[in-house]
């Protein structure tokens, strides 16, 4: 098992609570990133959304390929998962970008989360083209296709319905081979179907052990029908993890309290007309993203502890955290979990 968590680019994770005390600026972001990789964290994602979707459209948020960029020249072994919708970038020169970082951080470092956008707001804001779902994924599949041929030749040429090059060269090629680990999620049959024809991995959201070991199950016989290997399996979740039961039980009620305020639900109906989910959100759900609260990593060290293994069991092989104050939480899980759970 690893251990990630989410890089708070939006300057927190709960919509009903307007000041978490980690602000969404580089300093804090540095801090967070170094760090992690001495208590035993692996990885970071880093998400991309150029509004906030979290605290309200018009509060601060960082760029994720700028910010990926710096911190991996300030980090050593942290993987930076960074977020990537297809709508928003060419793929031929975000092939070169990230190429870029992987050798700034010597290979191996650098990841991406293949994201097919859901926001119609933030694209008609930023001037940028939105399709319906099925379209995202068609044009995402041709994304793929041109990153992962620019990462293993060059001269290589591409005329598709979304996009064309020619003779494209791109030097230097990324330092992880065969290319660096390109993650996806989703739960539409589109997007399970492209996923594991084109990616690595898959990152779900929070679910209980028992429905998680299902899709999983489900993407192995995806994977297999198509005489591919395994895959990376990921998982959302938000963690409290308190001295008692009830402790952990006072601060979900204090984040889940969705008359606290309104801003951060703005966009609630907006994202579930954009996706495609597999189950109803309710708006207590929706208080943190991804429905991270239903992966159960709510109560005491042990009882947490119980909960990653039953992840492991099924054949869950990264977690990915939110939790909120940010470093003050991830000090608190890997002194009761990580250390732990590795030395079990």
């Amino acid at each position: 098992m690893r251990f990630g968590y989410w890089l708070p680019v939006f300057g927190g994770w709960l919509r009903n609570v307007e000041d978490e005390g980690m602000q969404a600026t580089w300093e804090y972001a540095r801090r967070v990133a170094q760090r992690s990789e001495q208590i035993g964290y692996d990885l970071t994602l880093v998400a991309e959304l150029n509004l906030n979707d979290i605290k309200g459209e018009s509060a601060p948020s960082l760029d994720a390929w700028s910010t990926a960029a710096a911190l991996t020249a300030v980090t050593s072994s942290l993987e930076f998962m960074v977020a990537v919708r297809p709508t928003f970038h060419n793929p031929a020169l975000l092939a070169k970008q990230a190429a870029n970082i992987d050798q700034i951080g010597g290979g191996g470092r650098l990841s991406l989360n293949v994201v097919s956008s859901w926001w119609r707001d933030e694209a008609m804001r930023y001037g940028v083209q939105f399709e319906q779902h099925d379209d995202r994924y068609a044009r995402t599949a041709e994304w793929l296709e041109i990153l992962d041929d620019l990462w293993s030749r060059d001269g290589g040429s591409f005329a598709g319905r979304y996009y064309q090059i020619k003779d494209a060269i791109l030097q230097p090629k990324p330092v992880t081979r065969p290319r660096p680990t390109l993650y996806a999620g989703g739960e539409s049959e589109a997007a399970k179907n492209l996923i594991a024809s084109k990616c690595d991995a898959y990152v779900m959201h929070g679910d209980p052990p028992e429905r998680i070991g299902e899709k999983i199950r489900d993407m192995n016989r995806r994977r297999e029908s198509l005489g591919k290997d395994r895959m990376i399996y990921g998982v959302a979740g938000y963690s409290i993890v308190r001295h008692s039961s009830d402790a952990a039980q006072r601060e979900l009620a204090r984040i889940t309290d969705v008359q606290q305020s309104a801003a951060g639900y703005h966009n609630y109906q907006q994202w579930l007309a954009g996706t495609q989910l597999e189950q109803q959100v309710s708006l207590e759900d929706y208080s943190v993203s991804n429905r991270g609260l239903r992966s159960g990593l709510i109560g005491t060290a042990q009882q947490v502890l119980d909960q990653v293994a039953a992840f492991s069991a099924v054949g869950v092989d990264l977690l990915l955290l939110q939790c909120s104050p940010q470093l003050e939480e991830m000090e608190r899980f890997a002194e009761a979990v990580i250390g732990p759970f590795q030395t079990s």
